[in-house]
């Protein structure tokens, strides 16, 4: 039975809203109308174009092609914290016994966005005609990944559909506390620098061409310093546009270039092999990669299919590249973390962890202890990296001003000196 948004006026004159279940959109009118309410607008929820207008008509050609066109330009309905708090919401009602139906519904109910509504009311629809509510999910994959669908329909199937969702709600909280941690140690830094960006160039640019026409009329010759200065403001203020527009061709290509799969693997590798850098973009790829292997693995997915699944959650082309040969290795017979140490940009650690996994039988308990230790491990350096940062940008700042100041000060002692 499929679900419906409507808008309808009460016997007050207000505009009310809402979503109910109806096997047509007459039959939707019909509710409407035994509620003492005069329907407006009737549309079946995911079918944007749609709409039915009442027993009165409308242009609804036109309409629909409106409604396409909003929804090209639509925000999702689930953002990731959006969505972890929904699914330990949902965790938490089907693991306190209640029938899934009654807590879609009352998930839909106290949807915090009708966006939010319509998707709710759309999967409860679907589990209520009888699918499953995998299959249900999957019909948006805009909302819901593969990943999260996998691991719901395996769920389902184990008959562990309450464990599964608070399994699910953990990796996505833990997933959204790594980011904000990374973001945040980058964030510091990345201000400090735009900051140090805008005032060498404001001083460039206005304060050192000052100082020039004081002593344009000078027949003394600068110090070096001042000249140098002096070159490089005219070169701001001269060629200024020609930079900016070298640094828009430069994005351009950049994007172009990053594209381009096989440069985007070469520059991913290379990524890889920087000092510290490296250390962290490897580390970080592989505790999802792990976490979802883990994830997937005790809710009784298939390996291969669980393979799959995290190979698709690393950002890392090089290290997706190793993960698909792995996939092939494993599927010609090859033991997990034998094929995961095969070209060695996967951590020793998850190896190990998945090697211990396979001889004791707890393969997705030992994977999950390496991707809470990966885990750990990037968040440590990540915090190492951007206290080390802070200091070092301040210092760089602090030197870059300390020169403009002694171009600007250096003509002005030496014309003291002559004066005595």
């Amino acid at each position: 039975m499929p679900a419906y948004s409507y808008e309808a006026l009460d016997l007050e004159g207000k505009t009310r809203h809402g979503t109910l279940e109806a096997d047509t959109a007459k039959s939707a009118r019909g509710q409407l109308r035994g509620q003492k309410l005069v329907p407006l607008q009737v549309q079946v929820l995911g079918q944007t174009g749609n709409v039915d207008y009442g027993s009165g008509g409308g242009n609804t050609a036109g309409c629909s092609n409106a409604q396409r066109s909003s929804a090209l330009w639509t925000r999702r309905a689930f953002n990731a914290n959006q969505l972890a708090i929904w699914t330990r919401q949902l965790a938490g009602l089907v693991s306190a016994g209640l029938p899934l139906e009654r807590a879609l519904s009352s998930l839909a109910d106290e949807a915090e966005t009708p966006a939010q509504r319509d998707v709710v009311a759309t999967v409860r629809a679907e589990v209520n005609s009888g699918s499953t509510l995998g299959s249900a999910l999957g019909k948006h994959p805009r909302e819901f990944s593969a990943i999260y669908v996998a691991v719901i329909g395996a769920g389902e199937h184990s008959g562990q559909l309450g464990t599964v969702l608070e399994r699910m709600a953990d990796e996505l909280e833990e997933q959204q506390n790594l980011q904000a941690k990374l973001i945040g140690a980058a964030l510091y830094p990345a201000i400090v620098s735009l900051v140090a960006v805008v005032i060498v160039v404001f001083l460039l640019a206005y304060v050192v061409p000052q100082v020039a026409n004081v002593f344009a009329g000078s027949k003394r010759a600068l110090p070096w310093l001042t000249q140098v200065m002096l070159g490089l403001s005219s070169g701001i203020r001269n060629y200024g546009w020609l930079m900016l527009i070298a640094i828009f061709l430069g994005a351009s290509c950049a994007r172009l270039a990053w594209a381009n799969a096989g440069f985007r693997e070469k520059f991913d590798a290379a990524w890889l092999r920087l000092p510290i850098l490296g250390r962290l973009a490897r580390g970080y790829n592989a505790s999802r990669f792990a976490s979802t292997l883990a994830m997937l693995g005790a809710a009784g997915v298939p390996i291969l299919k669980s393979l799959q699944a995290a190979t698709d959650t690393l950002s890392n082309r090089a290290m997706r590249a190793d993960a698909l040969t792995a996939l092939a290795l494993v599927r010609e017979g090859a033991p997990l973390a034998n094929a995961l140490a095969h070209n060695q940009r996967f951590p020793a650690l998850l190896g190990m962890f998945a090697r211990l996994g396979e001889q004791t039988g707890q393969l997705p308990q030992m994977l999950d202890r390496a991707a809470l230790q990966l885990r750990t491990e990037v968040q440590r350096r990540a915090l190492q990296l951007a206290t080390l940062l802070e200091p070092l940008l301040i210092v760089a700042m602090g030197l870059v001003v300390m020169l403009i100041v002694l171009a600007v000060l250096l003509p002005i002692i030496q014309l003291n000196q002559l004066v005595k």
